[in-house]
């Protein structure tokens, strides 16, 4: 079926999700506030069978809204590969990029900011699971309850993933009780809750075949491959800071990671890596990218704005002189050096900049260029509008090709990066096998630009250690400069490795010695970040602030020592 078509079915289908939009929350105290019924139904209980779908395709909504444009994911900006753009009004990002986050910040409150969104998840996706039961006594069968209570149990997963790397310590909200009172449970509970929502949710189905779950050939909903996955990347992330619970969650991890792998090559799912790295993020493979085992799909139902179906892509840091893209982040410099050069280096980063004052595309780093936009930027977020056709021409103007708004997909897993979990997991166990560098060479010749065995760079004769951080860095510029969604960020890495400190002290020192790094294939350009911290590290600048306005209402939560609170 033309995808166009196939995918105006699914949109048709997905549209009811406006009408279950009354999960309405501004903070976790106003969540814990509120009774977590919203509108969906008075009493506690679905008054037909279609409530219980209603449910789901609230929850869906959420998500939907939670992964939507750049400021739902600011705090990944505390990430090597990111830096902000220096426009005044980007100020509340930079306390992020700088690691220097006031409990007042704004990305904390608005209502389009990460904290408020991922409240709503988890809200949404405890209905589902405290009430779908319910819908057994309308009609609804075993299997079809046990599909939505197992779509939020991966979503409730996701959204206290995020929240416990970002926040660390932050209170379990499991059901429709919670109260003002509610105390902060440790780093290590809310992880216990996190392994036990993925296990439900591994029970899911391989694969999907009827729409609105499954397009042009894909899963759209949550399935089987994609918890796995998830727990892949979760047990990795255990293995190091801050449980530091070492080889047997690597262990843990290879193992699941080499699950979602072996299915995949024995064709009982049908995940593949791309030939090419540019057909990642493309237009051209947006609604049936088979390396994608996880994405959030956005529509044109409802227009534009920020209400609105549409995701909120290239308006965020589209490199565009001009002014339409209204940049918000930027690449760091040092990471762009370190950067391999080949395929996935031109894919990742934006060829030109273009400046419609005098209609001429240049190199970011040119001296023509002022120095408030001489940065590298993403090339992964460029995206033309719903009601255009090609691919976005960095040679051409923002505005010619986009309003700001797309249909772009937002990953949140692909199989290139299951591949470097397991490679790391294995090394970080002190082993070094055949099948772990196999799968490392494929992901670094892609990105060479070639899938020939005869390049491979990695070899059986690698030691552990060298393996496990070979992997670590392919995982790293897999995942450069796209944060839209993604389970595991470039942030996240660095976290779990305990190396924020060690990148917090380069950005540091690069600002006290006004230092300057030449641009690869500049002929020699010098440049500087503009930005970068002065503070000296604390390891409090591990996890984020709560907000102001949620310590005054939850006395809890007002003056938790986070890092007693781990174990």
């Amino acid at each position: 079926m033309n995808n166009k078509l196939n995918m105006r079915t699914f949109l048709n289908k997905i549209v009811v999700i406006l009408m279950f939009v009354g999960l309405g929350m501004v903070s976790c105290s106003d969540f814990l506030k509120e009774d977590p019924r919203g509108r969906l139904t008075e009493d506690k209980a679905f008054t037909s069978k279609d409530d219980l779908n209603g449910s789901l395709y609230a929850l869906n909504r959420q998500v939907l809204m939670a992964t939507k444009g750049f400021i739902n994911f600011t705090p990944w900006m505390q990430g090597d590969d990111l830096s902000t753009h220096p426009a005044s009004n980007k100020a509340p990002m930079r306390e992020f990029d700088i690691m220097t986050v006031s409990d007042e910040n704004t990305q904390l409150t608005l209502s389009t900011g990460s904290w408020y969104w991922l409240w709503k998840v988890i809200k949404a996706a405890n209905f589902c699971i405290n009430w779908g039961d319910n819908a057994l006594d309308l009609g609804a069968t075993e299997d079809e309850v046990n599909f939505v209570k197992r779509q939020a149990y991966y979503w409730r997963a996701y959204a206290y993933f995020y929240l416990v790397r970002v926040w660390g310590p932050v209170p379990m909200v499991l059901d429709d009780d919670a109260d003002l009172n509610a105390e902060v449970s440790k780093v290590s509970e809310i992880f216990d809750l996190i392994v036990a929502d993925l296990k439900e949710a591994e029970k899911l189905p391989e694969n999907y075949k009827d729409s609105p779950w499954a397009m042009n050939g894909i899963n759209v909903a949550v399935s089987k491959g994609a918890a796995q996955a998830s727990l892949a990347y979760v047990y990795l992330y255990m293995a190091g800071w801050p449980l530091e619970y070492g080889a047997n969650y690597y262990k843990l991890a290879a193992d699941k990671a080499l699950e979602v792998i072996d299915a995949s090559e024995n064709g009982t799912y049908y995940y593949k890596l791309y030939d090419e790295y540019r057909l990642i993020h493309s237009r051209q493979e947006n609604w049936s990218n088979k390396e994608v085992l996880l994405a959030v799909y956005y529509s044109s139902i409802t227009g534009t704005g920020d209400d609105s179906q549409s995701a909120r892509g290239c308006i965020n840091d589209v490199h565009d002189v001009s002014g339409g893209g209204y940049n918000d982040a930027c690449g760091d410099i040092y990471f762009y050096c370190l950067f391999p050069e080949g395929d996935r280096k031109e894919w990742t980063y934006a060829p030109v900049t273009y400046n419609d004052a005098t209609d001429i595309s240049l190199p970011w780093w040119s001296a023509e260029l002022n120095d408030n936009v001489r940065s590298p930027y993403s090339r992964k977020s460029a995206f033309t509008s719903w009601n255009y056709t090609d691919e976005y021409d960095h040679y051409k103007s923002f505005r010619s090709q986009s309003n700001g708004w797309s249909l772009q997909a937002h990953q949140v897993i692909r199989l290139a990066e299951v591949y470097c979990w397991y490679a790391e997991a294995v090394g970080r166990q002190g082993l070094v096998n055949a099948r772990a560098v196999e799968l490392l060479n494929r992901v670094r010749n892609r990105a060479n630009g070639s899938a020939s065995a005869t390049r491979d760079i990695y070899s059986a004769g690698m030691s552990a250690n060298e393996l496990a951080e070979a992997a670590y860095n392919e995982h790293g510029w897999e995942i450069a400069l796209w944060y839209w969604g993604s389970i595991a960020p470039r942030y996240s890495d660095m976290q779990r490795m305990n190396r924020v400190k060690d990148h917090y002290n380069r950005r540091r020192d690069d600002q006290l010695q006004d230092r300057k790094y030449i641009i690869p294939g500049s002929g020699g350009v010098e440049l500087r970040e503009l930005f970068g911290p002065v503070e000296p590290w604390t390891d409090e600048k591990m996890f984020v602030t709560y907000p102001s306005r949620d310590k005054e209402q939850m006395p809890n939560i007002a003056n938790v020592d986070k890092l007693n609170l781990i174990k």
